[in-house]
């Protein structure tokens, strides 16, 4: 369901979510369902003081005897982004013995590159870089665009899992270790995207608005998860929800000990993620990620509901760098900034919209959740 301008405003008594996600809905003391969820099943996964460590214990123990006989252990992907970042200097300190997978979809700062560099180097990680074909990229990317769905981190979403199980299968690796963590993505609206494993919405939205063929794009779907979970023995895991994760002391420990370069805002190691969620999203589909970010951060009580009031007050982009960021993107798509405004101010739309699988995925997930328990993100 997409962002109703006419539903009357409301925001949570507890967090700061708010009717800006169409199927928010509140109880008696007008907290929300994200929050009362959170502390009713999500908190389950979070960080416990002892629990956590033994559970930690556990699973480097199992990553280690799984990987004793390959050269690397476990996989993780790396984007110079805070979390990723932070990841590959604990696995080191675990002891563990990483391959680092950056993928290259044509987008990445300054920064983000050399924190790469940097940590990958000190820490002593062997490094490899997985570059999307640009042109190919691109014509999805901007297909994504034009179709106006709320989605536009589709194609990357896609292409990263499918390129760290493509090359965790490659080496024999066993576990992936993502930055994923409940400190600060314990909430996020469902209404906000969509499953990233529907390939014939992602064909049908390229075959309706692209010109580049797809032939070497990284796809993934529930079948490739099976293939890679069942017959390849791969596990996800999210090291950070083992820790009291603070991404302050993770930026005080990754800039003291590797010169990390900060550039902002979450996931804004990206140019394109910054543009997209700091312009895009939130113009077009009143969709602003702030919130969902504070409102996990209020739940882990790492910051106050008026702190996170008081920093939905700033502006989610300063002017002098959405202009240039604009115009930056406009250029790789190679259009003009007109056209991109274009593409931005016109009509949102819905997956539903175009030809997709949400049906059949539906239930498939529904059947594997009932005959196999899913797997926990810690």
């Amino acid at each position: 369901m997409m962002y109703n301008p006419s539903m009357k405003y409301q925001i949570c008594s507890r967090c700061v979510m708010d009717s800006s996600d169409p199927d928010i809905s509140f109880d008696s003391n007008n907290y929300c369902n994200h929050c009362n969820e959170f502390f009713d099943f999500k908190q389950a996964i979070a960080y416990k003081a002892g629990e956590s460590e033994k559970k930690l214990e556990k699973l480097v123990s199992n990553i280690k005897k799984q990987g004793q006989k390959n050269k690397y252990d476990c996989l993780i992907g790396v984007s110079g982004g805070v979390d990723s970042s932070y990841v590959a200097y604990l696995v080191k300190e675990l002891g563990l013995r990483p391959l680092a997978l950056h993928m290259d979809n044509g987008w990445n700062s300054e920064h983000s590159a050399a924190n790469i560099r940097n940590i990958c180097s000190k820490l002593e990680i062997d490094y490899i870089s997985h570059v999307l074909n640009w042109d190919e990229f691109k014509d999805i990317q901007l297909s994504i665009l034009k179709s106006s769905i709320v989605e536009v981190e589709l194609p990357t979403d896609i292409a990263i899992t499918a390129v760290l199980h493509r090359a965790a299968a490659q080496h024999n690796i066993k576990y992936i270790i993502g930055g994923g963590n409940y400190a600060t993505e314990g909430i996020l609206p469902e209404s906000w995207f969509y499953n990233p494993r529907d390939k014939k919405l992602l064909k049908s939205i390229h075959k309706k608005f692209g010109t580049v063929p797809m032939k070497t794009f990284p796809t993934f779907d529930f079948w490739l998860e099976i293939y890679y979970k069942f017959f390849k023995g791969i596990k996800m895991a999210y090291l950070l929800n083992y820790f009291p994760y603070s991404k302050e002391e993770a930026i005080n420990v990754l800039t003291t000990k590797f010169a990390y370069q900060e550039y902002g805002g979450k996931h804004h190691e990206s140019v394109f993620t910054r543009f997209a969620q700091s312009y895009i999203q939130p113009v077009k589909f009143n969709v602003d990620y702030r919130r969902a970010t504070l409102s996990s951060l209020i739940c882990n009580r790492i910051v106050t509901r008026e702190e996170a009031l008081q920093e939905l007050k700033k502006p989610s982009y300063d002017s002098s760098t959405l202009n240039a960021d604009k115009e930056y993107v406009a250029k790789k798509f190679n259009i003009s900034v007109e056209e991109l405004d274009s593409i931005i101010n016109a009509e949102p739309q819905s997956y539903k919209d175009y030809p997709n699988d949400e049906r059949f995925l539906t239930f498939i997930y529904r059947v594997y959740r009932r005959f196999f328990k899913p797997q926990k993100t810690h």
